[in-house]
This record gives structure tokens, sequence and C-alpha cells, in this order.
């Protein structure tokens, strides 16, 4: 396994990626041709099970975008699954506070970080891989490139983010800015002094920790935004969005 998008981070690069709902396998490798460095295929809002997973984690790793998924759950099941299949890098929704965020490094992270199951799966190349004389090896390996990266979705959370951020294991944090917003009583106000703290909370905290830290962005502009402020990475916009808007654009300039 080769974690490209952490290569272009740990290179001082921003990386810039998208949402991943409608499960093709040619969807995903035709928005690899674009350029984004990442994708996010969303076990929590689309429907896509772990058989599909994998033919779209294959998909990317073709095209040579770095697959990450976002699972439905904090459970060593939705863990263990996603990165024995390949994923790169999970994305965990709605995580409460410190001792959920324990709980993802022990079942994402191998000894001596955490405590994964060991299983000689697709990720490990079916027991045959580089490092397959060494289990040791092996672990060192996966641990530096599979990435756990929660979701600050709740105030327990972001009361939380220095401390969580401390644990090595945690490899940064994603803001979901809505739910977020939410939490503080200001749905999508993201301009209220209440939730651009917040997100401001929370980018000073990976920075001073060296941890990476990511966005949701519903546009370009706003994308743009957040590099400016200096965010690590950002994901913009959903595949099926993106479908709808530039279908939607067609329609007005033949109808113009």
């Amino acid at each position: 396994m080769r974690n490209l998008m952490r290569e272009k981070l740990l290179n001082g690069k921003k990386v810039l990626g998208t949402f991943f709902q409608s499960g093709s396998e040619a969807v995903m490798e035709a928005i690899a041709v674009s350029g984004l460095d990442f994708v996010i295929i969303d076990k929590e809002h689309g429907p896509i099970g772990v058989e599909t997973a994998l033919g779209l984690i294959r998909a990317a790793e073709l095209r040579n975008i770095t697959p990450l998924v976002r699972i439905k759950d904090i459970s060593r099941s939705s863990v263990l699954k996603v990165l024995d299949i390949g994923a790169q890098g999970i994305i965990v929704p709605a995580v409460p506070g410190i001792d959920d965020a324990k709980k993802l490094v022990e079942y994402g992270k191998y000894i001596p970080i955490g405590a994964r199951g060991a299983a000689m799966g697709r990720a490990a190349d079916f027991g045959h891989g580089e490092y397959a004389d060494d289990i040791m090896a092996h672990f060192a390996h996966h641990n530096e490139q599979t990435m756990i990266i929660p979701m600050c979705e709740s105030v327990e959370f972001l009361e939380s983010i220095e401390e969580i951020l401390q644990m090595d294991g945690i490899d940064g944090v994603f803001i979901g800015p809505f739910d977020l917003s939410i939490a503080l009583g200001k749905p999508a106000q993201f301009s209220d002094p209440a939730v651009a703290s917040a997100f401001e909370r929370v980018l000073k905290a990976c920075q001073a920790t060296r941890k990476f830290c990511f966005i949701y962005a519903p546009t370009a502009e706003k994308a743009k935004d957040y590099f400016r402020q200096g965010f690590d990475g950002v994901a913009v916009e959903i595949d099926l969005q993106v479908v709808i808007s530039g279908y939607k654009e067609i329609i007005r300039r033949v109808k113009a």
C-alpha cells in the first residue's frame, strides 16, 4: 500500500478531493482522471456496502487517486472491514469524544499503537506482499500508510480536540461544518463568530500537533477560502451533486 495523498501532505502540498456516493466504478475512474487527489467513499450517507466499496477502492488504485472511506459507525467491524479491503484511510462521523477516539486507534492501528486484528486479506496482498515474512514490518507499514481521521461534529469533540490530537494513531481531524454548526446552535451559519471560532480552534490544534486538518466545502470558492485559511485538505462537493449541477448548467445554456 502506498498512500499518495499522505505523501503529498508530508511534502507540504494541499490536497483536494470529493465525497463519493454513486457506487459506480466507472465514475470513480472518471473522477480520478479529473486530477483530484483523494476520494471519500461514503458508507454513512451513501448506499454503499463493503463489496461495492472493494470495487471502488480497486478502481481508485488503478487511477492513482487515494481511496478513503467514511464508515457508518464506530465499531470494530466497520473499521476492520474497510481497512482489510484496502481503504487507505477512514473518515469517522459523529465521534463523541476521547473514549471513542481511543477505540478508533485500537480498532484501526496494529500493535504497538493499537490492537487491530491481523488478517492477511486484500490490503496485505493476501499474505504474499512485500512484508509477508516479517509481520512487525507489515504492521509498521500499514500503521504508517493507513490514516485514522475522526470528524469533529459535536461540542464534546470540539472541547476535547487538543487532547484527541495528542493521541498516537490519530492522523488528523475532518471538520463536518454542517453538523458542527448545528451542534453549536448556528445551523449553516459559517460566518457566525462562534462557528468560525470553532473551525479556527480545530485548525490551530492540528497545526500545533502537526496533524492534518480537513474540511468539507460545498463550492469551489469555499474550498479556495479554506485553503487560504490553512487547511491541509478539502473535500469539495459530492459526485452526484456535481452531475446534477453540470447538467443543469447545460440545460440552462441550451435553453437560453
